[in-house]
């Protein structure tokens, strides 16, 4: 079992999701949340926050392995370097704690957990509680980031079995 923690970063809300997965790739749900960092009086503030927030989840969960989202490009260049800068806060807490960080692409998340890499947030949200046995409708930002653990988890599981990381697998199966 290895304890995988997702994360969905945005610099108003940056969703948060930890999932065990077994050595066949079947998650597990610990815990999810969106860190919501929108009161804060300034933008460094909202960075504090992401970072000390991903921090304090690390200290209670102890993940093995961080995922995070992959930037992608926003019709507005400020919120592409916002939202990069987010995911910059939240790496720098998983590397503070010696945890490797892998990327997905929004397409591979899709495509991972839905079966289509231009799935809409809602059929995200929906597999994403299907795959984990969780009732009720998610919250999006946290549901996202469950979806990146599981691509995660389930990546994991064909990199073990192919010997090549799993990053490299998916571009190969066109997970762009």
């Amino acid at each position: 079992m290895i304890r995988i923690l997702g994360i969905d970063p945005g610099s108003q809300r940056t969703g948060v999701g930890v999932v065990d997965a077994d050595a066949s790739g079947r998650c597990q749900h610990v815990y999810h949340d969106a860190l919501k960092v929108l009161d804060a009086e300034s933008f460094p503030q909202r960075l504090k926050a992401i970072f000390e927030g991903v921090d304090a989840l690390i200290r209670a969960h102890r993940p093995t392995e961080v995922a995070i989202e992959r930037v992608f490009l926003a019709k507005n260049p400020d919120s592409a370097l916002k939202l990069g800068q987010a995911r910059g806060a939240a790496i720098c807490a998983a590397v503070l704690h010696d945890l490797p960080v892998l990327e997905y692409s929004p397409m591979q998340i899709k495509n991972a957990v839905v079966g289509r890499g231009v799935a809409e947030k809602s059929q995200v949200q929906h597999m994403v509680g299907v795959l984990l046995g969780l009732s009720g409708k998610l919250q999006s930002d946290a549901a996202d980031a469950l979806a990146v653990a599981i691509t995660h988890g389930h990546g994991r599981v064909l990199a073990q079995r192919t010997g090549l990381p799993a990053a490299a697998l998916m571009r190969r199966r066109g997970w762009r």
